[in-house]
């Protein structure tokens, strides 16, 4: 027959299964407002039924169950949901940062405005007609003189204030760079205090939820898989066959041609850390390298990454830190150099450049006042503008030449060598009209500068769509997994109250069972007495 004592053992598993429950719960509201947390569930299970199947097994109608076990405690979480959520994160942290690079790009542009190059440029060319009509006016001159400056000053700012913002770039990768091995070693240091805990039969949902913050917050800087490895020891799969135990994390750097490079190793406990490589020469990012940092004789980690470099052609991956690289800018294989920042300088020097060599050119085909004064007249010697031989650089190193600041006789506003002709002030404002060949394109000036303003417009748009785009995806895909994942005070509150009710019920059974048992032990066999 079934054991007197069997009920108590009964009803003392249910008051502890109900009270391990309640306590799951109670952890659920606690934590309803922390950040990366995972609601978390008490699977029940029913205990082996007496009595097994045996030769001398009880002559009982069948098997009675013998009450109920916490047999895991598990996050109630969609893996699935994680992949979208990290895919879309990494999109939303590549358009974020090149919208940002592209907007500040287009505040020292300034354009169009009163005070960009287009207009500064402008009133330079309006200020040469005047003086073709007044070639003999000094104040025509001094503004000629005044808005040259103005000109050149205007190129200068516009390309020190970029190279300013393409520096701040730069630190922003360093920065990029140390977060993403910091991150990389922290996931690898809850990768063994996992692998420390599953093997006992355990499910570490704390460790768990800490790890997958990390990841999510590691897929906004740069593209990557993850994979679960085993470490042995796992609990019981779910129904479909998903082990609730995740192990360790593998975690892969993924290309946009699908090939991958492992920055967190599961099996082998160890981080590749990331390092970017920039050109001696142009200082423009050239490679990536992949690989361990390297220790010093006392065991100190330095800043060296021992691995092989990938040249930035092969580095295709999106995030954040791609798009870093891609708005400081790079120089592939070829040797050719890309980037935001480095394509719209080399437009300005290759402007600048063209313009004073084109402009210098007519000048010094004209007479100035001493010019006209010989006899008989020579025409000019003097550049208006001092530039360098090539355009590398050039416009941040314009500036008026210093005959023409010593004198405003040296502006050659005559064509002719006489006195009161203003033929080459004419023919100087007729440059910004003049077909030439700039930066490889057969444009005007200021066709050629409106075509980059165009186009930095363009990008910056795409950049501005595409991360609102990304941001409503990642935010739709948030509120699925948060529907999933976060604690719902209202549920809890309801479960709250069914454990306490099968709580309390189990401890009624017990006082049953008590009341039977006292029956029996002091009620039974006292007839006689």
């Amino acid at each position: 027959m079934i054991s007197t004592f069997h009920g108590l053992e009964v009803a003392k598993r249910g008051m502890s299964a109900q009270q391990n429950a309640l306590y799951v719960t109670g952890n659920n509201i606690s934590n309803a407002n922390t950040p990366g947390y995972t609601r978390q569930r008490v699977n029940f299970e029913q205990t082996e039924a007496y009595p097994p199947a045996s030769m001398n097994r009880p002559q009982i109608p069948g098997q009675m169950g013998t009450g109920v076990k916490a047999g895991s405690i598990e996050r109630i979480r969609e893996g699935f949901l994680d992949i979208q959520y990290r895919n879309e994160s990494t999109k939303l942290g590549y358009w974020e940062s090149r919208a940002d690079a592209l907007q500040k790009m287009e505040e020292v542009m300034n354009e169009p405005s009163d005070a960009g190059l287009s207009a500064v440029m402008d009133q330079f060319w309006q200020s040469l007609q005047d003086l073709s009509i007044n070639p003999n006016n000094s104040g025509a001159r001094s503004v000629v003189r005044q808005r040259g400056i103005s000109v050149a000053e205007t190129f200068n700012y516009v390309s020190s204030t970029l190279k300013g913002v393409q520096s701040d770039l730069k630190n922003e990768i360093k920065v990029s760079v140390k977060e993403i091995n910091s991150l990389l070693n922290q996931i690898n240091s809850i990768n063994k205090q996992v692998a420390d805990v599953e093997p006992h039969g355990m499910l570490p949902n704390d460790l768990y939820d800490q790890r997958d913050l990390l990841v999510d917050q590691l897929s906004s800087l740069v593209n990557i898989s993850v994979k679960s490895v085993p470490v042995g020891g796992m609990p019981a799969a779910k129904a479909d066959g998903t082990p609730m135990a995740l192990g360790r994390y593998t975690i892969e750097l993924v290309n946009a041609n699908g090939t991958s490079i492992p920055l967190v190793s599961g099996s082998a406990d160890s981080v590749n850390e990331i390092k970017v490589n920039l050109n001696p020469d142009s200082q423009l990012v050239e490679s990536i390298t992949v690989g361990s940092r390297v220790r010093d004789a006392n065991g100190s980690p330095t800043e060296e990454v021992k691995g092989s470099p990938i040249s930035i052609n092969s580095f295709t991956s999106s995030g954040k830190l791609r798009s870093l690289v891609d708005s400081y800018g790079f120089q592939e294989t070829s040797g050719a150099k890309k980037g935001l920042y480095t394509e719209m300088l080399d437009k300005l020097d290759q402007m600048a450049f063209t313009f004073a060599t084109e402009f210098n050119k007519q000048h010094m085909l004209g007479y100035d006042v001493n010019g006209i004064k010989n006899t008989p007249p020579t025409t000019t010697v003097n550049a208006f503008f001092s530039i360098g031989t090539t355009a590398a650089g050039a416009a941040s190193l314009i500036a008026v030449d210093s005959s023409i600041l010593a004198s405003l006789d040296n502006i050659a506003a005559a064509s002719k060598g006489n006195l009161g002709d203003g033929g080459n002030a004419l023919a100087l404002a007729s440059v910004k009209n003049n077909t030439l060949s700039v930066g490889g394109q057969t444009s005007t000036i200021q066709s050629y500068y409106e075509g980059a303003i165009g186009y930095m417009a363009v990008q910056s748009q795409e950049a501005v769509r595409m991360a609102g785009n990304s941001s409503v995806l990642q935010q739709s895909v948030e509120e699925r997994r948060q529907s999933v994942s976060s604690v719902s005070l209202d549920e809890e509150m309801t479960n709250m109250i069914k454990f306490q009710h099968a709580y309390n019920a189990a401890a009624r059974n017990i006082t049953m069972v008590d009341e039977m048992l006292d029956k029996i032990i002091n009620g039974m066999g006292t007839g006689g007495r």
